[in-house]
C-alpha cells in the first residue's frame, strides 16, 4: 500500500509500505494492505511503518488525521518530535 505523511511544513515520507500503525485518539491501530476505507483522528504517540524490504521506522507525532482508501494512506500530522 502507498503511505504519505505530511506536516504543515514538509512531506516526511512517501512510498510503498508493508504495514503502518498509528496512535489513534481512542487507542492505537494498524493498517495493512486492502484495509477498509476509514478516517481517524490521531493523538500524541508513535507512528510506525515498514517500507518494503527496509527496517521499521518510528515517528513521534502530536495529533493529526489519517485517511485510508483504496490502498492509499494519507497522514496529516501537526508536529513531529525529534528522537
Amino acid at each position: 500500500m502507498f503511505l504519505e505523511i505530511v506536516t504543515p511544513d514538509e512531506k516526511v515520507f512517501e512510498g510503498e509500505v508493508v504495514s503502518a500503525s498509528f496512535p489513534g485518539s481512542d487507542g492505537s491501530f494498524q493498517i495493512l494492505n486492502n484495509h477498509a476505507a476509514m478516517v481517524s483522528t490521531l493523538g500524541k504517540g508513535d507512528i510506525r511503518y515498514t517500507p518494503e524490504k527496509k527496517p521499521e521506522v518510528h515517528l513521534l507525532v502530536e495529533g493529526g488525521v489519517v485517511e485510508v482508501m483504496n490502498n492509499k494512506v494519507n497522514v496529516l500530522v501537526e508536529k513531529i518530535f525529534s528522537e
